[in-house]
């Protein structure tokens, strides 16, 4: 009998003369019911836990007040190009590198809610539910990841998997509204994107948009980015035509997005600007000339031989490194590595995200399971599995992703977010097969066993509290005062309370401890010369030499900034560090109480957290 589908071998329905093809059934529909579910068990485990230790309707990072600040901002008619805080830092304000791509979803909620609500609960409910969005894209990135790994069970573990990362990460609790979480869900995006089998166009194509928008967003992702588009080069170069559409597709959406974003978002004024925090002409050409020769070398040479496409890939690498040599050669390296040495070791050295592996190790050692253990064991799983010839791209893509997530971590612990989020995908996997095994010997102990631990080991929340249980355990041994487990932080000084008083200053220009500048923004209408962002440096470095200098000296820094206000916080991290360093400095002396003749205490302040002092002419 003929075969009578158009492809040899293709399955194919004949019906009149015409060819049915089987339909596809998206990867995302059987998720659908269940990320819905596990969505609304989040609103609800989040809302409970939010309001019993109700503390701010803002996360308690600096970077989500000053997302707030700059929502505000354009809400108030500040203009879409215009990145300027023209409240921070000296006279002219600082230039921002964050993207108006995170701007506008917020201001739109806060515009939605304000329709029935009032100001203040229309931006408190925008803030509540922002981050609850951006789970989404986790849900079913990773719910699809799974499923490619371990069918419908491998789907279910890693939506449990999945909710459980974002109930143990502040980036998805209410307020948090900087662009972490929203980075996190499209590197989930792209990892499930390039293990789908059959490597589908379509998907490609949306990997490519994620990736896109990542580097759009923020420079954190690039190396994930990068490696992304080396994986798709990588196949491409392996097995040529086989994936051309799946390549092509991936180059071109990427190189469009990246277009399309660019003009969307910088304004024709800095089209030559090269920046290397923030998309700009540096990222935009590397991006579009990486991506477009990639594309030109898919189309025309796929169909020959591996030398050809070795060749092509070469001329396509030599293009973009050849332009990141002639355009943006600075941006090869540390972006803050133009950071002034004071800001280094008075600030950024006391960042706790920014801190590399050993310092984990040596200031808090048992916390550092909660950040690398499970990438280990997620990584170890997949050298495993390719080992074994099972789901080799897949579990090679992910192999990858996790390397590079980690290798970051090792230098920035940041980093450890991306690498325990993209474990979740082949953990589940795992935890999926020991249930099997379990569910068909349910009277064998052992296998049970293994399944409830397996499930375990695959939380990172379950290793950050065994390290805290632990290191209480210790410190109870050696008889140390036990520590407990970590809380919240307290705004002493930086709620409303605390800001009241300032706010009844007339404008001016205030200095204090750069981790109340954007709060003050927030309360306030004045200035403030310091905020923890590595742009203001000359704020920053202003603030700092005043605080460091002895009053008859720091009294010409404070003036010459044009200073009116100098707030105080004794409680704030930053006074021990500058009290160490300079004892007889303006700080040193406002906490031991000594206030210089040039500093006019601000009436019912001195007994409160937030002490406030004005500059006298």
């Amino acid at each position: 009998m003929t075969n009578t589908s158009p492809v040899a071998g293709e399955p194919g329905l004949v019906s009149a003369g015409r060819v049915e093809r089987p339909h596809r059934i998206s990867p995302l529909a059987p998720l659908h019911r269940p990320v819905l579910l596990t969505f609304l068990a989040l609103i609800v485990v989040t809302a409970t836990m939010h309001f019993t230790s109700y503390v701010d309707y803002v996360g308690a990072d600096n970077d989500d007040v000053m997302r707030l600040v700059e929502v505000r901002d354009l809400l108030a008619g500040q203009g879409w190009f215009d990145l300027m805080q023209y409240r921070l830092g000296l006279d002219g304000g600082t230039l921002m590198h964050w993207s108006r791509l995170i701007d506008l979803p917020i201001a739109n909620l806060i515009l939605l809610f304000s329709l029935f609500m009032s100001p203040l609960h229309a931006e408190a409910s925008a803030l509540f539910l922002w981050p609850l969005l951006t789970t989404l894209p986790i849900f079913y990135a990773l719910g699809v990841g799974g499923g490619v790994l371990a069918g419908t069970q491998g789907r279910l573990m890693a939506l449990a998997l999945a909710f459980l990362f974002v109930l143990g990460v502040n980036r998805f609790q209410p307020g948090s509204i900087d662009h972490h979480n929203v980075q996190l869900g499209l590197i989930a995006i792209i990892a499930a994107c390039l293990i789908l089998p059959g490597r589908p166009p379509a998907a490609h194509a949306v990997a490519g948009v994620a990736a896109a928008l990542a580097i759009a967003i923020g420079a954190e992702t690039t190396p994930h980015v990068v490696v992304a588009a080396t994986i798709v080069a990588v196949q491409w170069l392996w097995l040529g035509n086989r994936v051309k559409a799946a390549a092509g597709a991936f180059a071109l959406a990427m190189a469009a997005t990246l277009t399309a974003v660019f003009f969307l978002t910088v304004p024709p004024a800095r089209y030559g600007l090269v920046a290397c925090d923030a998309l700009s002409t540096g990222f935009y050409s590397l991006g579009v000339i990486g991506a477009g020769s990639f594309f030109l070398a898919v189309s025309a040479v796929s169909g020959q031989g591996f030398a050809y496409r070795l060749t092509a890939l070469g001329f396509a690498g030599a293009a973009t490194l050849g332009a990141a040599l002639v355009i943006a050669p600075q941006c090869l390296g540390n972006p803050l590595g133009n950071l002034d040495p004071l800001l280094v070791s008075m600030w950024l050295d006391s960042v706790t995200e920014a801190q590399p592996v050993w310092s984990q190790f040596r200031e808090d050692p048992w916390t550092a399971g909660g950040f690398y253990m499970v990438p280990v064991l997620a990584m170890g799983l997949c050298m495993w599995r390719i080992h074994q010839r099972r789901n080799v791209q897949a579990y090679g893509v992910l192999l990858a992703l996790l390397a590079v997530s980690w290798a970051i971590a090792l230098v920035q612990v940041r980093g450890a977010v991306f690498s325990n989020l993209l474990s979740a995908i082949p953990m589940a996997a795992f935890v999926a097969g020991m249930r099997t095994r379990a569910n068909a010997d349910p009277a064998n102990l052992r296998k049970g066993l293994a399944f409830a631990g397996s499930a375990l080991v695959a939380v990172p929340f379950v290793w950050a509290l065994s390290g805290a249980l632990l290191s209480m355990a210790v410190e109870k041994v050696s008889g140390k005062e036990v520590s407990g487990l970590p809380e919240r932080e307290e705004k002493i000084c930086t709620d409303a309370a605390a800001m009241q008083y300032l706010a009844r200053e007339p404008a001016g220009v205030v200095a204090g401890p750069s981790n109340l500048g954007a709060h003050i923004l927030r309360f306030t209408h004045h200035r403030v010369l310091a905020a923890p962002y590595h742009r203001n440096q000359g704020g920053m470095l202003t603030e700092l030499h005043a605080a460091m200098a002895t009053p008859k000296d720091s009294v010409k820094f404070l003036r010459g900034a044009g200073v009116t206000v100098v707030a105080f916080c004794n409680s704030d991290p930053q006074i021990p560090t500058i009290t160490a360093v300079a004892p007889d400095g303006l700080y040193a002396q406002l906490g031991k109480g000594i206030i210089p003749d040039w500093l006019e205490p601000v009436p019912g302040t001195q007994d409160q957290p937030l002490q406030l002092f004005r500059v006298r002419p």
